[in-house]
């Protein structure tokens, strides 16, 4: 598992870009949100903690978890 912050997140478009520790930007849409963490409304700065999955098109961020 990595850790990030949600950078920036467009809750009608329902994508977003996290923010790693080591400063990359990855992907992550709705669906790529663990459902555990479905309750919580994703917004600017929460913590996340997330697995990566590597696509033809990059990175993307899956099984997203928002920490406290």
């Amino acid at each position: 598992m990595q850790y990030g912050v949600i950078k920036y997140y467009d809750p009608i478009k329902g994508f977003g870009f996290i923010l790693t520790e080591e400063e990359d930007e990855i992907y992550f849409s709705e669906k790529d949100i663990h459902p555990k963490s479905r309750n919580i409304q994703p917004r600017e700065g929460l913590k996340v903690g997330f697995d990566l999955k590597r696509e033809i098109k990059g990175d993307r961020a899956v099984n997203v978890r928002f920490l406290k």
